[in-house]
């Protein structure tokens, strides 16, 4: 059985609850999945023994991205792995009202392909409440057992 590691930050319940969904989705979709709060994860964890790992990390910030505040050491800490090839996808709510809508998505995509990591899908980005986006989340999560 394949294995997904989801690691994410979340400060308003939204990143959170999109974590979950993703989670639920690929288990009934036969991939045994492990979900971080990033406050609980280690930099260690994107070498681990995962066929995909996603990153969800909502972004704040008018003028620039800015990461959201208990993912911004594990960004940090990123700096010079080498991921191997190792499978990504990336995830966040946001607001499109904002001049980087979900800048975070974009952010750490660049980031995780400059370290030798592969993105399997497109980042998924939700507009406003994710509990409005539950077929689009879905979907998205569902594809990506097709990645592996």
């Amino acid at each position: 059985m394949s294995k997904a590691l989801i690691i994410f930050g979340s400060t308003t319940g939204n990143t959170e609850a999109m974590s979950d969904l993703i989670q639920k989705t690929l288990d009934e979709n036969d991939m045994e999945t492990e979900i971080k709060n990033v406050i609980d994860a280690s930099i260690s964890d994107l070498n681990g023994g995962h066929d995909l790992i996603l990153l969800g990390c909502p972004a704040y910030g008018d003028d620039e991205v800015e990461l959201q505040e208990d993912f911004e050491d594990f960004y940090q800490n990123m700096a010079g792995l080498d991921l191997g090839g190792k499978k990504f996808a990336v995830f966040a709510p946001g607001d499109s009202s904002y001049e980087h809508f979900c800048g975070t998505v974009d952010l750490l995509e660049e980031e995780i392909s400059g370290m030798d990591g592969k993105i399997v899908a497109d980042g998924l980005k939700i507009d406003g409440d994710p509990d409005d986006a539950v077929d689009e989340i879905k979907e998205w999560s569902a594809s990506l057992v097709k990645t592996i």
